[in-house]
């Protein structure tokens, strides 16, 4: 179990912080009519949240044993 939520830290820290930041960019440049994403607050924090806990996945480590290997 420790070692599921340390693995898990960054993608649920990046998810938290996304949700922030997209309920932020509703309440400041959020447009009203016509807009999928920002048009609500539910959207624009899940949508960011989505993407702040994919992003950390571009920075983590892969496995480099089976990276090397030729067929």
């Amino acid at each position: 179990m420790k070692a599921i939520l340390l693995k898990l830290r960054w993608p649920f820290l990046g998810a938290i912080l996304g949700g922030i930041a997209g309920y932020l960019y509703w309440q400041f440049y959020g447009c009203e009519n016509g807009c999928t994403i920002t048009g609500s607050p539910l959207n624009s924090t899940l949508y960011m949240a989505m993407m702040g806990a994919l992003i950390p996945g571009l920075f983590s480590p892969t496995d480099r044993k089976n990276a090397h290997k030729t067929t």
